[in-house]
C-alpha cells in the first residue's frame, strides 16, 4: 500500500473592518510582478487572466488605501513601497514559521501512517535547522524519517532520553565557546555515542546586496550606522557570535539590534532583504537564496550523533547509505556554502571534535 505524504502550506488572507477579503493569489502575483516587471507575464505565471490580475490589484489597493503596484505605459509594472513591504512580510513569516510547519508536517504524516497501515516506526531525527538536513526529508519515499527541528540542547536531550535515534547539530571548526563545549559534554559520552559525519558549511555576515554600508568585519557591527539582526539565544549561530565578539573584545551592548532575534537562517536573511536590518550572522545558502551579499567568517561542521547500538539498526544503515549516495552528495554540493564532508563516515566523538 502506497502511503501518501502530506505537506502543510499556509495561505494568507487579509480582511478589513467590513469583512472584505483579499485572495492568497495576491502574494503570488506580487512576486511575479517583482520578477518580470510586467503585469501580463505575471498573470500568465499565476494562471489568471490579465483582467483578473488587474481587478485583484485594484481591489487590494482600495483595501489598503494605497497602490500596491505602479503601472506605467510602456515601462511595465513595478511594486510600490507598500507592495514591496507586503511581499517581504510574507517571506519573513514563511522563513520564521517554516521549521515549525515542517515539524507539524512530520508529526501529521507519522500519525497518518500509523492509522493507514501497520508500519514500523520511522527513523527519528531531532536536529537544529539547516538546508542540508532538510534535504533528507526529500528521500522519505525510500527512507522513512520523522524529522523534527529543535535547538541543539533540546535535540541532545531527546537523544539521551531515547526520544530520537539521531541528533543533528552545527558546531564551529574553531572558536567553540566554553558554553557550547559544556552542552556537548553534559549529554554525550565517548564510549556510548558515535559521530556520523555530514557536511561543512560557511557561516558569515549576511549583508544587503552589494554591501552598501561597506561592512568588512565583525568589528563593524558596533558602528552607529549599522543595524543588526540576531539569532535566538540557544542557537549554534548565537553561540558562534558570542565567541567571535569575545575574541574581538567587543561588547554586545554596543551593537544596534543585538536584542532583536529571529529563529532561522532564512528568517535572518528575509529580515535583511526586507530592509529592516543591514547585517546578520548566518549561513551562505540563506544569503544567496534571498539575493544578498555574504562575507564568510567561519567554517562549521554539521554532524549527526547517535548511540552505538543505533548503528546496528537497518534504518540507520539506510540513512547512511542515503547520505553516501551520489544523488544526495550532488544535492548537498549545489547548496551555496555547503560541502559534503565524508558523508556517512562513523567516528568517535573526540576524533571529530578534538576539544571534547
Amino acid at each position: 500500500m502506497h502511503i501518501k505524504k502530506l505537506n502543510i502550506k499556509p495561505n494568507w488572507t487579509f480582511v478589513d473592518e467590513q469583512g472584505n477579503e483579499l485572495s492568497p493569489v495576491l502574494f503570488r502575483l506580487l512576486a511575479e510582478i517583482k520578477h518580470s516587471n510586467k503585469l501580463t507575464a505575471a498573470a500568465v505565471s499565476v494562471g489568471i487572466s490579465y483582467r483578473s490580475a488587474w481587478n485583484l490589484i485594484q481591489k487590494s489597493s482600495c483595501l489598503f488605501g494605497m497602490p500596491l503596484v505602479e503601472l506605467h505605459k510602456g515601462r511595465g509594472a513595478k511594486l510600490s513601497l507598500l507592495g514591496e513591504k507586503l511581499l517581504w512580510s510574507k517571506h519573513r513569516v514563511s522563513a520564521r514559521l517554516g521549521p515549525q510547519l515542517d515539524n507539524l508536517t512530520s508529526e501529521l504524516n507519522k500519525e497518518i501512517q500509523q492509522i493507514l497501515v501497520d508500519v514500523k516506526p520511522a527513523l527519528r531525527i531531532h536536529a537544529s535547522h539547516g538546508y542540508a538536513v532538510s534535504l533528507l526529508a526529500d528521500y522519505s519515499e525510500t527512507l522513512p524519517l520523522a524529522l523534527q527541528y529543535k535547538s541543539i540542547e533540546d535535540a541532545l536531550t531527546s537523544l539521551s532520553r531515547g526520544d530520537c535515534e539521531f541528533a543533528g547539530f552545527d558546531v564551529p571548526m574553531v572558536a567553540v565557546s566554553e558554553k557550547m563545549k559544556g552542552i556537548f559534554r553534559k549529554y554525550l559520552r565517548v564510549d556510548e555515542y558515535k559521530i556520523v559525519s555530514f557536511v561543512t558549511r560557511q557561516q558569515g555576515l549576511i549583508l544587503q546586496p552589494d554591501n552598501p554600508k561597506n561592512i568588512q568585519s565583525i568589528n563593524d557591527l558596533t558602528r552607529t550606522d549599522v543595524k543588526f539582526i540576531n539569532r535566538q539565544r540557544d542557537s549554534g549561530t548565537r553561540s558562534l557570535l558570542d565567541e567571535l565578539l569575545r575574541a574581538a573584545k567587543l561588547s554586545s551592548a554596543d551593537i544596534n539590534g543585538f536584542v532583536e532575534e529571529e529563529y532561522t537562517h532564512s528568517a535572518v536573511a528575509a529580515y535583511i532583504a526586507s530592509g529592516m536590518a543591514d547585517v546578520g550572522l548566518g549561513i551562505e545558502a540563506a544569503a544567496r537564496h534571498f539575493g544578498l551579499s555574504f562575507l564568510p567568517l567561519a567554517a562549521e561542521f554539521y554532524l549527526l550523533v547517535c548511540k552505538n547500538k543505533t548503528l546496528q539498526q537497518p534504518l540507520a544503515q539506510q540513512l547512511i547509505d542515503t547520505m553516501q549516495s551520489k544523488k544526495f552528495i550532488h544535492d548537498v554540493a549545489v547548496l551555496p556554502g555547503y560541502t559534503p564532508n565524508n558523508c556517512g563516515e562513523i567516528t568517535k566523538i573526540n576524533q571529530k571534535l578534538d576539544w571534547f
